[in-house]
């Protein structure tokens, strides 16, 4: 009876090998059946590919959806959660001289990673085809019609560049994975991997329509959390094989053991057993999966809000009732995610736990979510309620930005006008929740952490909350000098807040360490604060350059004009600028570990340099005669009393006070941190000199005392 219990869960854990692939079967029944419901089957009446389209297209991006869902999120677990080697940490190489073996849980992570990468990348080329051929209506062929069509598609089409970026993405992941061992090397093809959202979300279904920033960031982030969801549940399923192993050779060192220690008295040595490995595993994966469940809930509801106009919306039209089973899916996914956490998880600690319970419940949560993708992916070529094409009396400003014209700039409307934008709502969200358990967590240990701290980092991320939703990312699309406000405030004013915080020290304090060989979040920044990169881009000369060079590349280069067409690229400028200026305020004023910090006259010079060029770049916009980007601002169609040019040169002179204001604050934070650590190298030396005697003054004045006995007269 012993030998039977002890074997059972071995088989429960082999089982998902073979299971796995029906459950993922399930998600091509809901495919098939919403197609059949929706009319997918019915061929259209302009141009028709035909049925192989219509069905195969479909499927395609299925399988896509899955395998890229899978592979990222092996590489990221591969990365962050399973152990890379076999045996203690501290173990570089065996007693032979040769690399230590890797885990057999990170090999089967990688060999997961490996093949589905393959898959990802021949599903996207089968999408990237079927969707030429479904909007262009021709049927698969190899004519030379089709040939040059498509290759035309690709070259100049929107939907065509994005999705051969998705398969170049894709082929790259897939060839590094399969040579890439290193943690480091992992982070960045992982990185590499969810850059296939950024084209997936431009071209979305939701992207062409009313709200375009909303819908683009909304479905980015959608897709972000499916992938560690999904994917993260896909890979632990495969991995059942491989635990249920590590299980039986645990059991059997544990008994060889205790058979050991028996016959000789000794105690058995503490081993790590297999159960334990999982549960690590499975607490893990379960903090990536909450996180990605708020972030597909909050983000799907604000997708489906863009779409639906009305409640009776969702029952009255095939897109709401697909949207409907989605939300009940989901609902029924965090149910049974709340029981893996707060049930089961904690029981396989014991050694008795609820294994079998445990893969037949992430089996059930397999096919749901392989369901939820199939429908999702009928939900993408079914038309919404809310129209997506652009009015025929659209204004020059709706026509540009996307949106219509705001109200004439008023004080309050800086404060009271906000358009979210829901990727940076949710980085705030997020940075201020963690700031605060963090914070929360060390003084319930007994450590002290300045309030005055938290509530600096907490108004910058209320700043960052307000220039990148506030007024100034509404005028920001249609006046210069709005976009200005927006970009000084983001590199200038919330990371001086932000850096006074000091979110790094935080989290060195509160997160755990981790001595199972693998990498958590305090081994990554540690790890990213004694890099070569981090070396590079935070020594004073560079930071300073980067500062302030940006200003002047930005606006005197296409670059700004590609910012403000696209909408990838207004994004990368908001972090760009807040990202520079993060570096340059923890260069000169932050209390965060870094590589090299310079000496504080020199900080006080790179502050009078900088101040210096602001004020020089300030006077050349204010006095110039040429427009910049007037195909832009000098076609928004307003009548609010000022020209664009006017506007403009309002636009230099706030970049002059937005950027001398918090400049001059930085110098006196400066000279006040100068000033404390003057007294504190001070008191250093008084301690010295009184343990000593004053030993290192009298060797000094003895010195002197020899050179002028050696240098007087004979």
């Amino acid at each position: 009876m012993r030998t039977a219990s002890r074997e059972a869960p071995t088989r429960l854990w082999t089982a998902p090998l073979p299971l796995t692939a029906a459950a993922l079967c399930a998600g091509l029944v809901a495919l098939i059946i919403t197609g059949l419901l929706s009319g997918v089957d019915d061929p259209s009446e302009l141009s028709d590919p035909g049925a192989l389209t219509r069905w195969g297209l479909p499927v395609a991006r299925f399988i896509h959806h899955l395998a890229m869902a899978t592979a990222i999120a092996a590489v990221i677990l591969a990365a962050v959660a399973v152990p890379p080697q076999a045996g203690p940490r501290q173990r570089k190489k065996l007693r032979s001289g040769s690399p230590a073996a890797e885990h057999p849980l990170f090999t089967r992570t990688m060999q997961i990673a490996g093949l589905a990468g393959v898959v990802w990348t021949v599903a996207a080329v089968a999408v990237l085809v079927l969707t030429f051929s479904s909007l262009s209506g021709l049927a698969l062929s190899a004519s030379d019609s089709f040939a040059s069509g498509f290759f035309g598609y690709v070259q100049s089409i929107p939907t065509g560049q994005a999705w051969t970026a998705v398969v170049l993405i894709a082929a790259v992941f897939a060839t590094l994975v399969t040579a890439v061992r290193a943690p480091a090397g992992l982070f960045f093809i992982a990185v590499l991997g969810l850059t296939a959202i950024v084209p997936m979300a431009l071209v979305g279904h939701s992207a062409s329509g009313d709200d375009h920033y909303a819908a683009v960031n909304s479905l980015g982030l959608h897709l972000l959390g499916v992938v560690i969801w999904v994917g993260g549940l896909v890979v632990l399923a495969l991995l059942g094989p491989a635990l249920g192993r590590e299980a039986a050779q645990a059991r059997e060192r544990s008994a060889a053991g205790s058979g050991s220690s028996a016959g000789s008295g000794a105690q058995p040595a503490a081993e790590t057993p297999a159960p334990g490995m999982t549960e690590t595993l499975l607490r893990r994966y379960s903090t990536l999966a909450g996180l990605a469940l708020l972030t597909v809930a909050a983000s799907g509801i604000i997708n489906a809000s863009l779409r639906i106009e009305r409640l009776e919306q969702l029952t009255a039209t095939s897109y709401g009732l697909m949207l409907s089973a989605k939300l009940i899916a989901t609902l029924a996914l965090a149910v049974i995610g709340w029981m893996h956490r707060s049930w089961i998880i904690p029981r396989l600690g014991t050694g008795a736990g609820p294994a079998g319970l445990l893969f037949q419940l992430i089996l059930v949560e397999v096919a749901i979510m392989a369901a939820v993708i199939g429908v999702s992916t009928i939900l993408g070529r079914t038309a919404p309620p809310v129209p997506e094409d652009l009015p025929p009396d659209a204004s020059p400003a709706r026509t540009l930005t996307g949106y219509d014209l705001p109200p004439e700039p008023s004080g309050s409307l800086w404060l009271t006008l906000w358009r979210p934008d829901w990727l940076w709502v949710a980085i705030v969200v997020f940075l201020a929740a963690w700031y605060v358990l963090a914070m929360v967590r060390v003084r319930r240990r007994g450590d002290s952490w300045p309030l005055l701290r938290a509530a600096s980092w907490l108004f910058g991320l209320l700043v960052l909350l307000w220039v990148t939703s506030g007024g100034p990312a509404v005028y920001g699309m249609v006046l210069f000098s709005g976009h200005m406000i927006q970009h000084m405030t983001l590199t200038m004013v919330a990371p001086i807040f932000m850096v006074m915080g000091s979110p790094v020290t935080l989290a060195l304090r509160a997160l755990p360490v981790r001595s199972d060989g693998t990498r958590g979040p305090r081994e990554w920044i540690l790890w990213l604060v004694h890099s070569r990169f981090s070396k590079v881009i935070t020594h004073p000369i560079v930071a300073a350059v980067n500062f302030a060079g940006s200003l002047l590349i930005f606006y005197y280069t296409p670059i700004f004009g590609l910012v403000l067409e696209y909408h990838v690229g207004h994004e990368l400028m908001i972090f760009h600028f807040l990202a520079t200026g993060y570096i340059f305020a923890l260069v000169l004023i932050g209390a965060d570990p870094l590589p090299q910090r310079p000496a504080h006259p020199m900080r006080l010079i790179i502050l009078l340099a900088t101040m210096v060029f602001h004020a020089f770049l300030a006077v050349a916009m204010t006095s110039s005669e040429q427009l910049i980007q007037a195909s832009w601002f000098g076609n928004m169609g307003y009548d609010w009393g000022f020209t664009a040019l006017e506007d403009q040169r309002s636009g230099g002179e706030l970049m002059w006070a937005l950027g001398e204001i918090p400049a001059i604050l930085m110098s006196f934070v400066a000279g006040v941190i100068w000033s404390r650590d003057d007294k504190r190298e001070t008191k250093r030396l008084d301690r010295e000199a009184d343990r000593t005697g004053d030993a290192e003054l009298n060797d000094y004045n003895d010195m002197f005392a020899e050179m002028a006995e050696r240098d007087g007269p004979r």
